[in-house]
C-alpha cells in the first residue's frame, strides 16, 4: 500500500503531503480541492504507465487540462516555486517520483519528462533520470523510463509492485443513466467502469465468487440488506424482466425483488429500481469484487443517498474493505457529512482528512485524530457529522 503521496504545483496543490491509511476520505467545501487531490494520484499513475496524455488520464477518470490549467498559478512567494509538476508516492519499501511540464504557449499531446525516481527506500535508485544526467540517453521525453524498467523486474520487488498499483489506479464516479444502462459507459473496465457500467455482468461474478466462500458470501448478504425494500438482487436478461421497450439497455440487468409487492409482480429492473440501491451495489462491486483495482478512488461517495443509508454503507464499506484479501486502498471524497458518521476512526487503518482553501487560495490537508478533545466532545454526545458542519474540525468555509 502506499504510506505517503506528495504533490506540488498542481492546480490548487501547491504544496500537499499526505499520510495515508487503507481507507482514506477526504471531505471540504465545494472547490477545495479534493478532486484536485484524486487527479494528482492519476496522474503519477500515468506516468507509472510510461504516458501522460489525454488518453492516459481518461482511462483513469482524470479530467484532462491544457498546461496553462494544470501548473498551479499562485502569485509567487519569497519560498522557491518547484518550475514543474511533482507527484511522489511511497510504500513501506520503495518510492517514485516524476516532475512533469509541457510548454503553455505551444502545449503538446503528450507531457514530457523532466525528471523521474524509482529507488528502494535504503536509496537504492533503479531509475535515476534528469536533465542533467547523460543528456544524450533520454531521446524520447515522452516516454517514461520507470515503465520500461519495470519489464525486468520480478513480480515480488516492492518497486514494481508500488508502480503496479499506481498503473491500475482510478477515479470512480458513477452517474444514474449509466447504472440503469440507459447510456454506454464512455471508460469501460473490469469488474465495472468508471461511470457504472458494466453492472448486470458484475453481479454474477461476484455471486460466482462467492462459492466456497463463506465471508464474501456473508458480505453479499450485507450488500443486500442496505436496499431495505429488495428481498433480493441479481441479474437476468432483458426480455424477461418488464421493461419498457423504448428504454435504451443492455442485454444483461440489475434485478429485484420487491418485499412488500405481490409475488410473480414483483420484480423490477434496474432500469425502475431506486438510483441509490444501484448504487450500493456498485460500491459494493468495488469493495469486494476479486478484480477490483488494489488502488482506487471513488469521487463522491455519497452520491443517491439518504443521510442513514450513507452512514450505513460508509460503515459497511469500511469493513468490507479492511477484511478483504489481497488488501486494497481507497480513497473517497464526500459532501454527506452522514458518511462521516460511518468511519471507525479508532482503526489506523481508516483515516479522515478535512480539505480547505487557506488565505492564498492553495489547498491544505489536515489528518482528523482522536483527540482528547474529540473524544471529549463524543462523550458528550457530539457526532464527527456535528462537528464537521459546526466547523470544529475544519474542511467547511466560513460563509
Amino acid at each position: 500500500m502506499i504510506n505517503k503521496i506528495t504533490v506540488e504545483s498542481f492546480k490548487s496543490l501547491e504544496s500537499v503531503e499526505i499520510d495515508l491509511g487503507q481507507v482514506n476520505v477526504f471531505v471540504g467545501a465545494n472547490g477545495s480541492g479534493k478532486s484536485n487531490l484524486l487527479e494528482a494520484l492519476g496522474v503519477l499513475g500515468a506516468a507509472a504507465s510510461g504516458r501522460v496524455d489525454d488518453e492516459s488520464l481518461l482511462r483513469r477518470g482524470v479530467r484532462p487540462g491544457v498546461p496553462q490549467l494544470y501548473k498551479s498559478a499562485f502569485p509567487s512567494t519569497q519560498k522557491e516555486k518547484r518550475p514543474h509538476i511533482f507527484f511522489g508516492a511511497k510504500n513501506s519499501q520503495a518510492e517514485y517520483e516524476v516532475s512533469l511540464w509541457n510548454p503553455i504557449k505551444d502545449p503538446k499531446p503528450a507531457w514530457r519528462f523532466k525528471t523521474e525516481i524509482l529507488q528502494t527506500n535504503d536509496g537504492t535508485k533503479i531509475v535515476d533520470r534528469a536533465p542533467y544526467k547523460n543528456i544524450a540517453k533520454w531521446l524520447d521525453v515522452e516516454q517514461g523510463y520507470a515503465a520500461l524498467k519495470a519489464v525486468e523486474m520480478s513480480k515480488a520487488d516492492p518497486a514494481r509492485a508500488l508502480l503496479e498499483s499506481l498503473r491500475n489506479y482510478s477515479i470512480y464516479c458513477a452517474n444514474t443513466p449509466t447504472l440503469r444502462g440507459l447510456v454506454q459507459d464512455q471508460q469501460p473496465r473490469e469488474p465495472i467502469g468508471l461511470s457504472g457500467g458494466r453492472l448486470p455482468d458484475a453481479i454474477p461474478e461476484l455471486f460466482r465468487a462467492r462459492r466456497g466462500n463463506e465471508r464474501l458470501s456473508e458480505q453479499l448478504s450485507e450488500v443486500g440488506a442496505l436496499i431495505d425494500w429488495a428481498s433480493d438482487f441479481g441479474w437476468g436478461r432483458a426480455d424477461e424482466l418488464p421493461l419498457s421497450a423504448s428504454a435504451a439497455t443492455t442485454r444483461r440487468v440489475v434485478r429485484f425483488l420487491d418485499r412488500y409487492m405481490k409475488k410473480k409482480k414483483n420484480m423490477l429492473s434496474g432500469y425502475d429500481a431506486s438510483e441509490g440501491a444501484l448504487y450500493i451495489i456498485f460500491a459494493g462491486i468495488l469493495a469486494l469484487h476479486p478484480k477490483s483495482p488494489r488502488l482506487f478512488a471513488i469521487d463522491n461517495f455519497d452520491q443517491a443517498l439518504n443521510p442513514r443509508l450513507a452512514t450505513r454503507l460508509c460503515s459497511a464499506f469500511c469493513k468490507w474493505v479492511l477484511s478483504t484479501d489481497p488488501q486494497r486502498q481507497i480513497l473517497l471524497t464526500s459532501h454527506n457529512a452522514s458518511v462521516l458518521d460511518g468511519l471507525p476512526l479508532q482503526d489506523d487503518r481508516v483515516r479522515l482528512f478535512t480539505v480547505d482553501r487557506d488565505s492564498r487560495g492553495h489547498t491544505t490537508v489536515k489528518r482528523v485524530e482522536l483527540t482528547p478533545q474529540l473524544i471529549s466532545k463524543a462523550k458528550e454526545g457530539w457526532t464527527l457529522s456535528r462537528l464537521w458542519i459546526n466547523g470544529l474540525i475544519g474542511g467547511v468555509p466560513d460563509v
